[in-house]
């Protein structure tokens, strides 16, 4: 299996890039990851490496999208892009999926435009899983792809989350929350209240509206929001999850010190390891964008290489178990 890696995306691309998908190589035997890029530097820090490990290619692509650069403009003038290439790559079978940690609305974009909307989808959605409490991850979708939505793609998201954490994690009938200022069937504005009505009717295990506190303590496996709410939700957590891991940092640093204990042994005796782990969001790596005719992973723009290695994986995942197609079967049973 082949999946296609932006080398120029994210802010520290090309170097950690590079790393992490040459570490993805290494523990994924079964993979061959095809480095996106200019072909001369990508050969310079990929050279020696590559010598060794025979599942690691380049295609070159001598053009980059920034951030600030109009994601619609971006991808329809720079043909050459890290993005467009990468992309196409998967477009044209060459590549099972593609990570890019560059500018998240070019990728989604490129993915529309050159991709296109899976058979029978509605809208596509991101779906990012949030690991606080084990044993089992939280996915949150949307996470950023719609800003203003209808009842019927909220709905459609909250199926979309249903296969993907089926598929994923095996999980045969998870629980779908629908995020709200309440749990109690009257509160939500009306997008949250038609929607909730409309979910009611369906098949799927909705246990109704659960508040912004119950997602950490995995009230349900799913939990569906318009992509604004969602995007908002998911930085907020992150944000948490950084500040609590520099407070770990710097009270163990401190405990060591008034202890005179090596950090390392009171890293394992407190078992930080397992908490740090939970709240990194490089564990996770990157967020699926469903709902296209391929497999995407948008990976985090401060993504660093454990993260692209994880990012790696996922697409490795979503491509095994053919997400894509499988989204295709779920539209023609609605």
């Amino acid at each position: 299996m082949k999946i296609a890696v932006d080398a120029a995306g994210g802010d520290y691309a090309p170097q950690a890039i590079v790393k992490g998908a040459i570490k993805a190589a290494q523990d994924y035997k079964d993979t061959e990851v095809v480095l996106v890029g200019k072909k001369s530097i990508l050969t310079m820090l990929a050279g020696p490496y590559m010598r060794k490990t025979k599942n690691i290619s380049i295609v070159d692509a001598d053009e980059v999208i920034e951030d600030h650069e109009p994601p619609v403009k971006a991808v329809q003038t720079k043909l050459n892009s890290s993005i467009v290439v990468g992309t196409n790559l998967v477009r044209d079978g060459e590549a099972a999926g593609f990570v890019s940690a560059g500018s998240s609305g070019a990728v989604a974009v490129a993915a529309l435009l050159n991709l296109g909307l899976a058979e029978g989808a509605i809208r596509p959605a991101i779906g990012s899983f949030i690991n606080i409490t084990p044993p089992y991850p939280v996915f949150l979708i949307d996470a950023g792809a719609n800003a203003e939505c209808r009842p019927e793609h909220l709905v459609w998201f909250a199926r979309l989350g249903n296969l993907y954490v089926r598929e994923i994690l095996g999980l045969r009938a998870p629980r779908i929350g629908l995020l709200s200022n309440g749990q109690e069937d009257t509160k939500g504005n009306k997008l949250v209240k038609d929607t909730h009505k409309l979910l009611r009717d369906t098949s799927l295990n909705f246990i109704g509206n659960i508040e912004g506190h119950d997602i950490l303590k995995r009230a349900a496996e799913v939990i569906v929001t318009d992509g604004f709410t969602g995007n908002i939700v998911l930085k907020t957590i992150e944000g948490i999850c950084d500040s609590w891991l520099y407070a770990f940092t710097q009270a163990g640093q401190r405990m060591a010190k008034a202890y005179r204990l090596q950090m390392k042994s009171l890293h394992e005796d407190m078992d930080m390891s397992a908490w740090t782990k939970r709240l990194d969001y490089r564990e996770y790596g990157g967020a699926c964008l469903l709902g296209v005719k391929g497999t995407i992973i948008i990976a985090h723009g401060r993504s660093q290489a454990k993260a692209i290695n994880n990012a790696i994986r996922l697409a490795h995942q979503t491509a095994e178990h053919n997400i894509a197609e499988k989204i295709k079967e779920e539209s023609s049973e609605r």
